[in-house]
């Protein structure tokens, strides 16, 4: 670990980047909506094995699509019956970030219909989310997803990190997140922070440049 570079690196951040699962959130999203629709099991484990670095995740990804399938319908109830809750102190965090003037990303393997809401309640532009984006027939039910979205493939969250720094020329950028696509995003990344504080992963925990179980360790530096 190098927490101190981390510490010192969020501090003078001009742009930080939060995974959304997991992390902004206290569920995977897509776990949810499996659930929900009778395969949670099945798609929990393909989630589990993508997080932990042990399949590649447009693999994973496309797999657990397959095992959904779900229509513009089931997303819309799922928001409803279940909507999401934002993990602790996270909301502060970003209240905090934005008072500072720094830029607040959403950089997500989830999808875009989901995690517009989310953003929204944060006060983060639906400009700045980073997902994977799902196609719908006429009438309304699952057609594919979009595979030309960087965060659909392995190492896409370095892309989108890197194509930011080109487009604003930021000089520091930290990736928050609680999954091993978040850790491949250091580098571009100045630091990579782990969060665990609803699900530890050892992959993260040990090549994190600074691993943290509670967004009041960093409300407690800022």
């Amino acid at each position: 670990m190098n927490i101190e570079l981390a510490k010192e690196a969020i501090k003078k951040a001009d742009a930080v980047c939060f995974d959304v699962d997991s992390t902004v959130i206290t569920e995977e999203g897509i776990d949810v909506l499996a659930t929900s629709l009778g395969v949670g099991d099945a798609v929990s484990k393909l989630t589990a094995s993508a997080m932990g670095g042990t399949t590649l995740f447009q693999n994973a990804l496309k797999a657990r699509l397959d095992l959904i399938k779900p229509s513009i319908e089931n997303l819309e109830n799922i928001q409803k019956e279940h909507p999401l809750q934002f993990t602790h102190r996270l909301k502060e965090l970003i209240e905090i970030l934005h008072k500072k003037g720094k830029n607040i990303y959403l950089v997500s393997g989830g999808f875009r219909q989901m995690i517009n809401p989310i953003a929204l309640q944060l006060g983060i532009s639906v400009s700045n989310i980073y997902a994977n984006n799902l196609f719908f027939t006429e009438d309304g039910e699952y057609n594919g997803f979009d595979t030309n979205e960087p965060t659909s493939k392995d190492g896409g969250k370095a892309k989108v990190i890197q194509d930011l720094i080109d487009k604003y020329d930021y000089k520091c950028v930290i990736m928050i997140g609680d999954g091993a696509t978040d850790m491949q995003a250091r580098p571009p990344a100045k630091a990579f922070i782990g969060y665990g504080g609803i699900i530890e992963r050892e992959k993260v925990k040990n090549g994190a440049d600074w691993f943290i179980k509670d967004f009041n360790e960093i409300l407690s530096i800022l």
